[in-house]
């Protein structure tokens, strides 16, 4: 437990699930209406290339939509049951019943990075109940961090290993947390990947 209402399952999935999982990744983030580079507003970059399933966070309005509105209008593919059902074992562990309807893949690569920041587009039921965000690390090594409910507050920072999955909800779901920086390197050989896919699950 690293704060009440969050938990670090280290090396929860194992190299073989990483390896499917990691596979499954690439061709939905490389096939039709794929990964992109998000613009937020007011005209940033964010530094990963991104695909939702479930829902479409769109960067533009910070709302969850049908379609890929703010870059090329696509639909938006279901989460896979797979994931689905991953996700929720994660949530159990950490003591949460959760039915994620939201997946979002984010492609770290060397210079990937996630500014510090709260996850609060979800429904407002949803995140009154404490409902968890579960994160799934594959590849390299991130710097994660893990601050309060403040941007103000320290900030933590966890080294999230590939098979590590990280769950936040209840009195921590709105803690600010982000990427620092990838370590280029550290991913296990044999999932034959350079870079980082971070899987998080949300129930809208």
């Amino acid at each position: 437990m690293v704060a009440q209402g969050a938990a670090w399952l280290k090396q929860y999935v194992p190299l073989d699930g990483q390896q499917a999982l990691v596979a499954r990744c690439r061709a939905i983030i490389d096939g039709p209406a794929g990964g992109y580079v998000p613009t937020v507003r007011g005209g940033g970059k964010m530094h990963v290339r991104m695909v939702c399933l479930g829902r479409h966070w769109n960067p533009l309005t910070y709302r969850y939509e049908a379609t890929r509105a703010d870059y090329d209008g696509s639909p938006v593919a279901p989460v896979p049951e797979a994931f689905a059902a991953l996700a929720a074992r994660v949530a159990q562990e950490a003591g949460f019943i959760f039915r994620p309807d939201i997946c979002l893949i984010n492609w770290y690569g060397p210079d990937g990075r996630m500014g510090l920041h709260q996850d609060k587009d979800e429904g407002s039921e949803s995140i009154s109940a404490g409902l968890p965000v579960v994160s799934i690390s594959l590849g390299d090594t991130a710097r994660f961090l893990f601050g309060g409910v403040r941007r103000r507050d320290p900030v933590d920072t966890l080294l999230l290993e590939s098979g590590d999955a990280f769950v936040f909800g209840g009195p921590a779901r709105l803690r600010y947390h982000g990427v620092s920086r990838i370590m280029p390197g550290t991913a296990p050989p044999a999932l034959g990947l350079e870079g980082r896919f971070n899987l998080t699950f949300r129930q809208f």
